[in-house]
């Protein structure tokens, strides 16, 4: 530093310290400081001790001090928060997941998972989804099980639970099942002494009806599901809600198709069978065939040592009714079925429908709980809130407790049947998992889109030139609805598919109409429904065909009909006609004109030739010209001659015959069903494994 000189910067005794008045210490200019090059005293009062010269030297260098070691605090914190990338042992999952759901499930990056895929071969993006079967073949890289779930585990609603509460004795449920025809409603009305068969369209049930009934003994609730075997899927639900099935079988046919599948329908819910042996007052009835039918099929009769309680009954005279009653009291009691009556109310959708002034309408077998008016509720995916409640006489109730069939009025959408029916606390709990299972019902429904790709573009190609007849089904019941879509999709061939582009319950309105019009060849088919007025003028305007059923069967094997009036007929040769070559000349200009005799049937100039010479067709063409003497003819019939010249041909020789064809069209017959071919195939298989086993 230099000594002294004017202006110049000089150190300070004392080091560095903070001024009084605020002018920090350090370093400062000297200003225009005059007198000897020499330091200039200091005046020792203001010099800080030691201490406090620390201290300030502290505070200068601190701050970075504490940027390095908040660094390091920070990064150490970092570390503690980030979880490790611990992947469980199991994970639930839908048919489809988004990239970064799966991610989130797994606790992984969704980066990772993306190169995962990317080395499997797939292009993802982070919003993607991909397909439970590529999601199961990931997580088996990182020892990581994944289970199926369906859209209610995973939005499930935590029940209340049963403890400290007194459970109490609930009527059984039965559901009345059997082949169709064999006297389920017949049955049900004799035990209700009501009238509902004569009200059903040919006497055939078409919906679930359940119906409640009391006896000296107790109540009883009843099913009755249809046993057309269009409707396996109701009779599916009905298993399902049930505690105890009574299978109805006819005295005089025995056991049926549907009378089988009921059974399995019973044992694979686990429900316990009373066999109604129906029709025993007829004169053709064999009750002990059928009791030995059953027992071939491993219902055993008591009376013959086995387990299933058997009545012979007949509805039409009302003969052993109380006997069945007593036969389902006795089973009930044995299953002792009891219910918590004070919890959240809990059960099923039997059927939906739209009425008129009253919005939607869906039957609800309570399960447990009490069902209040005013109360909160999801129904499959759709919120609500119970705006009214009827029995099953039509009668208005404010609260339905366990077993009970009720009519809920207060559904947003409408519910298909089958669907878990749940109150939840608040409104806004209803909403909100409302919301999220219908988006996941989005999400699922967008993984039926196919996409083309090298390897499917073959099919896709293949399936473009198969004729496609588009339908549209609206039904009085949603659970029909979706028995005639599931009837009508059975019937695609490999040359004509049947698509059903939109099915639901209600009358048939102008946007039915509209989106029917959208695509050139849709059809509208009413159940039990009828077009409304606007909807019938557009129809017309539009040249919609609506067609009106109420028998589900009559419906199937029309479109059936209609199905093979789509196909391209096939054509095959019709011989109208034999010629005989008797003599041959040439003709400028036109070349080989034969000269030949109709020897039968007749020759037309449209039609086709097979020349025959020694049995053998040696050319098959068109007749380039026919002509009687000098004059042109259109037809020439047997017996008369005339002159023929042959299409780019002109080896004729005499004695040649000519066959005369034609081409006819011939209405083509649908073939087998695709479902048909995937049973024909399956059971191939099954025989060659067995051959090869042997």
């Amino acid at each position: 530093p230099r000594q002294g000189g004017a202006g110049g910067y000089q150190p300070r005794q004392g080091g560095f310290q903070n001024r009084a008045n605020g002018n920090g210490g350090g370093f400062r200019p000297g200003g225009n400081r005059q007198g000897p090059s020499t330091l200039p005293t200091v005046d020792q009062s203001r010099q800080p001790s030691a201490k406090k010269t620390f201290k300030g030297k502290k505070q200068i260098y601190s701050r970075k001090d504490d940027e390095q070691f908040d660094d390091k605090f920070f990064e150490m914190k970092k570390k503690s928060e980030t979880p490790m990338n611990v992947v469980p042992k199991e994970i639930d999952i839908m048919e489809t997941i988004s990239v970064s759901d799966l991610a989130r499930k797994m606790n992984l990056k969704a980066s990772e998972i993306i190169a995962k895929l990317m080395s499997m071969g797939m292009m993802v993006t982070i919003t993607q989804s991909i397909d439970s079967d590529t999601a199961t073949l990931l997580a088996s890289e990182y020892d990581c099980e994944v289970h199926l779930v369906s859209l209610y585990d995973e939005t499930v609603i935590e029940s209340d639970n049963d403890e400290g509460v007194e459970l109490k004795y609930r009527p059984p449920i039965v559901t009345v099942m059997g082949h169709v025809d064999h006297g389920k409603t017949k049955t049900l009305d004799a035990i209700r002494h009501a009238h509902v068969a004569e009200g059903e369209a040919g006497g055939i049930t078409q919906s679930i009806g359940a119906y409640s009934v009391s006896t000296e003994k107790g109540k009883i609730t009843f099913l009755d599901t249809p046993g057309h075997e269009a409707f396996t899927m109701m009779r599916a639900r009905g298993a399902q809600v049930t505690d105890i099935v009574v299978l109805v079988v006819a005295a005089d046919d025995g056991v049926m198709p549907q009378t089988l599948e009921a059974i399995s329908h019973a044992k694979d819910a686990k429900v316990p069978i009373i066999v109604a042996v129906n029709k025993v007052d007829k004169p053709e009835a064999n009750p002990d065939r059928v009791k030995t039918q059953l027992s071939e099929i491993g219902l055993t009769p008591e009376e013959w040592g086995g387990e299933t309680q058997n009545v012979n009954i007949s509805a039409l005279k009302g003969m052993g009714i109380d006997d069945l009653l007593d036969a389902i009291l006795i089973q009930a009691e044995i299953l002792e079925l009891k219910a918590n009556d004070e919890c959240r109310a809990e059960g099923k959708i039997l059927e939906s429908r739209i009425d008129q002034g009253r919005g939607i309408v869906s039957s609800v077998i309570i399960q447990r709980g009490t069902l209040r008016q005013g109360d909160p509720f999801v129904a499959g995916i759709y919120s609500g809130r119970v705006r009214a409640m009827f029995n099953d006489r039509g009668a208005r109730i404010q609260e339905a407790g366990p077993s009970m069939p009720i009519e809920v009025l207060g559904m947003e959408e409408m519910p298909n049947a089958g669907d878990p029916f749940q109150v939840t606390e608040t409104e806004k709990d209803a909403r909100a998992i409302s919301s999220k299972r219908q988006e996941l019902k989005r999400f699922e429904d967008a993984k039926a889109v196919k996409k083309v790709t090298l390897d499917n573009l073959y099919s896709t190609i293949e399936a473009s030139e198969v004729r496609e007849l588009k339908v549209i089904i609206k039904a009085d019941l949603q659970g029909s609805a979706e028995a005639l879509k599931t009837s009508l999709e059975k019937l695609s061939t490999r040359e004509i598919r049947l698509s059903v582009i939109h099915s639901s319950a209600g009358a048939i309105n102008e946007s039915d109409v509209t989106l029917a019009a959208a695509d050139s060849n849709a059809i509208i088919i009413g159940f039990n429904v009828r077009p409304t007025p606007k909807a019938k003028i557009l129809a017309e305007q539009e040249r919609v065909e609506i067609r009106k059923y109420n028998i589900i069967y009559k419906c199937v094997e029309e479109i059936q009909a209609a199905m093979e009036g789509m196909l391209k007929p096939d054509t095959k040769e019709e011989v109208i006609g034999m010629l005989e070559v008797r003599d041959t000349f040439k003709v400028p200009k036109i070349g080989l004109i034969s000269g030949v005799i109709v020897s039968e049937g007749v020759v037309r100039r449209t039609s086709s030739i097979n020349l025959i010479r020694d049995g053998i067709v040696k050319f098959t063409g068109k007749i380039s010209s026919l002509k009687r003497f000098k004059d042109d003819a259109k037809e020439v019939s047997t017996g008369y001659e005339c002159g023929i010249g042959l299409e780019n041909w002109q080896d004729v020789q005499v004695g040649d015959h000519m066959e005369v064809f034609e081409f006819v069209e011939v209405a083509k017959k649908l073939g087998k069903t695709i479902v048909e071919e995937q049973k024909e195939n399956a059971k191939k298989l099954a025989d060659a494994t067995k051959n090869e086993a042997k």
